[in-house]
């Protein structure tokens, strides 16, 4: 059971059922990582929406369970011993969720590291630099005159869709065969980039069929979809 004495976040995001994982978030391509993996690993949560709009991650609240002011971030009241865990960074999260079920990352340590480099892979490389095209192809960024900071993340953003297509020629899903944490950390970005971004023209998302039918086929799934929506 959680103790909200032990979490001052709890103070302005009351927990109506303590005993449940609490998920602070909200839907963009990094939070979304977060509740796609509840839905997908059925673990009953709590899900709380942490406004931009107001600021909420800038609160005290906020901030005494992520100093780095960033979603998601969780509560998890049954974590390792069975004592309450407090965690941030989606990767972390998604890690932690995995070897908490045992869904979705492998126990052989050879696919293990292989499905955790292609995680990183994302952390790295496909989140910051897609992140960078969206704000100077959709947001204040695009009011420049010079393009050249654009185009740096447009070419480099291509360069990351041809390693992901070309991995996509060799295998089912990114990492491998199976389903795993790299698929559900990478394709909310794909397709947040060429949905609310709308960068797929400027990319040239057409050039890459099978990493386009792999988002197909992760936004068949029913937990993509409706991790997608939480926080609603």
């Amino acid at each position: 059971m959680l103790d909200a004495s032990a979490f001052p976040i709890t103070a302005k995001w009351p927990a109506q059922h303590p005993d449940r994982l609490q998920l602070y978030s909200l839907p963009t391509p990094n939070g979304v990582k977060a509740s796609i993996m509840l839905e997908e690993t059925g673990l009953p949560y709590e899900a709380h929406k942490v406004s931009f709009e107001t600021n909420d991650q800038l609160s005290p609240a906020f901030l005494s369970l992520n100093p780095n002011n960033k979603i998601p971030a969780i509560i998890d009241p049954d974590g390792p011993g069975g004592k309450p865990l407090a965690l941030f960074e989606s990767g972390a999260i998604l890690i932690y969720l995995a070897e908490k079920t045992g869904r979705f990352l492998p126990r052989d340590p050879g696919k293990r590291y292989e499905v955790i480099q292609w995680l990183m892979f994302q952390m790295g490389g496909i989140g910051p630099m897609f992140g960078q095209l969206g704000f100077f192809h959709k947001f204040a960024g695009r009011e420049y005159e010079d393009k050249r900071p654009r185009d740096r993340y447009v070419n480099e953003s291509k360069r990351l869709l041809g390693v992901l297509e070309g991995q996509l020629g060799r295998h089912a899903w990114i990492a491998g065969e199976e389903y795993t944490i790299a698929d559900i950390a990478t394709f909310p970005w794909v397709n947040n980039l060429v949905g609310f971004y709308d960068a797929g023209e400027l990319v040239g998302f057409e050039d890459f069929p099978r990493l386009q039918a792999a988002l197909a086929r992760f936004r068949e799934r029913p937990a993509v979809a409706a991790g997608l929506k939480i926080p609603a």
